[in-house]
């Protein structure tokens, strides 16, 4: 599904609504602790097997950046969530003497049913599997995502 029919869709599943990024539900910073701790759990689980899998293409020094998720104000209901990451490839050859670097980032969306609740995502995806768990209301877990899109 192309990235414009995506956000045509979570548009329509969610009018009206107000978004906030989800650290600042129910108040702004009132859900950093929650939303940190389950980005953590989810950034152990890919740099567990990251060596194994995601890394050992043309970018092996890949880094997980920043999850963020939008949710409603009003309700906590998820819009999307977005991961962002970053890897590069460097290498010196010929004459100059100037290492050759290319870099590049990716924003990979976890296919989080909109209207998901922000707590129901929050305790699935906190534990040590954080990775490998099915998103609510999905059998496509976070590592699914990611291999469609690193």
């Amino acid at each position: 599904m192309s990235g414009a029919v995506m956000v045509l869709l979570l548009v329509a599943a969610l009018p009206g609504a107000v978004y906030v990024d989800a650290r600042d539900h129910p108040a702004p910073g009132a859900g950093i602790v929650a939303f940190d701790a389950m980005e953590q759990a989810l950034v152990r689980g890919f740099d567990a097997i990251c060596g194994d899998t995601f890394c050992e293409g043309e970018y092996g020094n890949l880094r997980a950046l920043q999850l963020r998720c939008a949710v409603t104000r009003d309700t906590g209901r998820v819009g999307r969530c977005l991961w962002s990451f970053a890897g590069s490839t460097a290498r010196v050859e010929g004459q100059s003497p100037l290492p050759t670097v290319d870099a590049r980032t990716w924003a990979c969306a976890l296919p989080v049913v909109p209207g998901t609740p922000l707590s129901s995502l929050l305790s699935l995806l906190g534990g040590r599997e954080a990775l490998d768990t099915p998103l609510p209301g999905t059998d496509i877990s976070t590592y699914d995502a990611l291999v469609e899109c690193l």
